[in-house]
């Protein structure tokens, strides 16, 4: 079986392939029932994809015309670097697809985008329980050390 992916930006007319990668990444994090996103997030997450002044991103890795993964990135300025920075927000891969070298290749192809666009660093977070990935990301990039602490303020 030929197991070759694409990897690529997304399409306004990717919507309905992306939605249930989208669905799976929420449901993994657990974003379900009272602290689900409303389909009114994800319709403007969706949108602040193709506008010009976001600076959000997402790509999609693609196998036999289907989509099979997913990574969201974007752009911000930093006090101790003169460029900006790339902060992958997030990355998912079919379950059914997991091992097959899309989520290293997602991960890979935000490198790229970020170095075109001048980026000096990528990073991300993921969740302390999180070890299938963590053992992808200990190959890939460098744990910071850091610990993430942060407050809803509404």
């Amino acid at each position: 079986m030929d197991n070759a992916f694409i990897v690529r930006y997304v399409k306004p007319t990717d919507f309905e392939s992306w939605l249930p990668l989208w669905d799976g990444y929420n449901a993994f994090y657990e974003r379900v029932g009272a602290t689900a996103l409303s389909r009114e997030m994800t319709d403007l997450t969706w949108r602040r994809f193709f506008d010009g002044y976001e600076p959000m991103h997402a790509m999609v890795a693609e196998q036999h015309d289907q989509l099979v993964g997913l990574v969201h990135f974007l752009y911000h300025r930093h006090t101790t670097m003169a460029g900006t920075i790339c902060y992958l927000q997030d990355l998912f891969t079919d379950a059914s697809q997991r091992g097959k070298g899309i989520g290293r290749a997602l991960i890979e192809a935000v490198y790229d985008e970020a170095k075109k666009a001048g980026a000096e660093r990528v990073y991300w977070q993921t969740h302390e329980t999180n070890a299938n990935a963590m053992r992808l990301y200990d190959q890939v990039a460098t744990k910071s050390g850091f610990l993430v602490y942060r407050r809803a303020l509404s």
